[in-house]
């Protein structure tokens, strides 16, 4: 099936006389025939359902559908992109281990790895995503587990090169971890140039209509987690009475230990009804996705055309640094999140902003309406000036999330907004 194809029919497939509808599994508990059958359960040694913090029968046929999607081998849906993308290090990071990110990610994630993550002992780099391979390998270390970075960078819109980070992590036996929330599946499947794991904050696109908070883990199945490593995945899991990930399941052993380990101990595994809404999203993420692209180039354009904005940034302008990147990874459309900056202070871009109607303004990015925020004074609070200044945000810097509506009365309601600061 295409793509488009597969929103609609792949993870659940209904047999004669059932609901073509996702059926929502209401139910924490699960009944079985015997004892043994549930000894075997928590074994691994048999497919099936034990308990709904570990996996849940709507839940999974969502899982099926988005690693349908990314062209993976395995899903895992969390409670949030955050677990998703903290899931993803500690499957394989541990209390004295380092792994590197690309420094322009969403603040929330800087946030997650170089202060959070430090408590648990395990240090992350943060590294200039443009410098030279040779320059990144430098900060690799004897314990580095992971190199980390976005598809589509939030906020500052600038384009990871996945196959250099690919080809610097596969030298040195390393996974390359993308976060694909902006891009999604549609516009982009990190797994065609390398990398080996992708997350996603299913809050955004996949969801479309800011109904719940969720993630994803999707696994290539392409990685070799036995190349000494990563003895976690070759060594005997006492936990679960000795069972060898990569014996005991092959190309599915990363996304398998994620589940069974630390899904199970963390408890981060969304609802059924979650998933169900999820789900609904999903079925029409495609045609959205067109949509939301097409109508951010004409955003991008207008903006860049005013004088009162200092740049704009999106990757399909043709002078936009990223452009021909963006032709390379993202053929088909940029998302509809656009970052651009306005002359002046912050001040500036606050009075921009609150004399918008059509716009919301948000704590939210990627939904069917359009939503501004200003990064700097909200969802990059935390971060210092130089961090912000690393991330690509400058004062007056806007983050503009494009939505569904005519494209005429979007433009209508920047015009009101420049017009205000006159």
């Amino acid at each position: 099936m295409k793509i488009e194809t597969q929103c609609l029919h792949e993870g659940y497939h209904p047999q004669n006389g059932q609901p073509k509808a996702l059926p929502i599994y209401q139910s924490t508990t699960y009944t079985y025939d015997s004892t043994e059958h549930i000894g075997k359960l928590f074994d691994l040694s048999v497919e099936g359902h034990m308990y709904s913090r570990i996996s849940n029968p709507t839940v999974e046929a969502v899982e099926k559908k988005i690693a349908a999607l990314e062209g993976g081998v395995g899903a895992l849906c969390t409670t949030s992109g955050q677990a998703a993308n903290l899931l993803a290090i500690l499957n394989i990071a541990q209390a004295g281990d380092h792994f590197i990110s690309a420094a322009t990610i969403y603040g929330g994630t800087i946030n997650l790895f170089g202060v959070t993550l430090k408590k648990f002992g395990i240090e992350c780099t943060f590294v200039d995503a443009e410098a030279p391979a040779e320059e990144i390998e430098k900060a690799i270390r004897p314990n580095t587990k992971a190199i980390f970075g976005e598809t589509i960078a939030n906020p500052s819109i600038e384009v990871f090169d996945i196959e250099k980070f690919a080809g610097i992590a596969h030298r040195h036996g390393l996974p390359l971890i993308v976060d694909n929330t902006f891009a999604t599946p549609i516009l982009c499947r990190p797994f065609e140039f390398g990398a080996d794991i992708v997350t996603h904050s299913t809050t955004k696109y996949m969801d479309g209509h800011a109904v719940q908070v969720g993630g994803a883990i999707v696994d290539s199945g392409k990685f070799n987690w036995a190349n000494g490593k990563f003895p976690e995945f070759t060594e005997p899991d006492e936990s679960y009475h000795g069972v060898v990930y990569t014996k005991n399941f092959g190309s599915a052993a990363y996304i398998t230990k994620a589940r069974v380990q630390l899904t199970r101990d963390f408890g981060t595994y969304p609802s059924a009804q979650a998933a169900f809404l999820l789900n609904l999203g999903l079925e029409t993420l495609a045609v959205r996705m067109e949509r939301h692209c097409r109508n951010a180039e004409r955003a991008a354009e207008f903006l860049a055309a005013s004088p009162k904005v200092e740049f704009v940034h999106y990757p399909t302008l043709a002078g936009d640094r990223y452009h021909s990147r963006a032709r390379k990874y993202l053929p088909h459309g940029c998302s509809g999140v656009i970052s651009f900056s306005l002359k002046g202070s912050r001040d500036t871009a606050i009075r921009f902003m609150d004399s918008l109607k059509l716009a919301n303004n948000v704590v939210h990015v990627a939904d069917i309406c359009t939503c501004v925020l200003h990064p700097a004074s909200s969802t990059h609070r935390q971060l210092t000036d130089e961090q912000l200044t690393a991330a690509g945000i400058t004062p007056g810097l806007i983050r503009l999330s494009v939505g569904l509506e005519n494209i005429d009365d979007i433009l209508e309601d920047l015009q009101n907004g420049l017009n205000a600061l006159d």
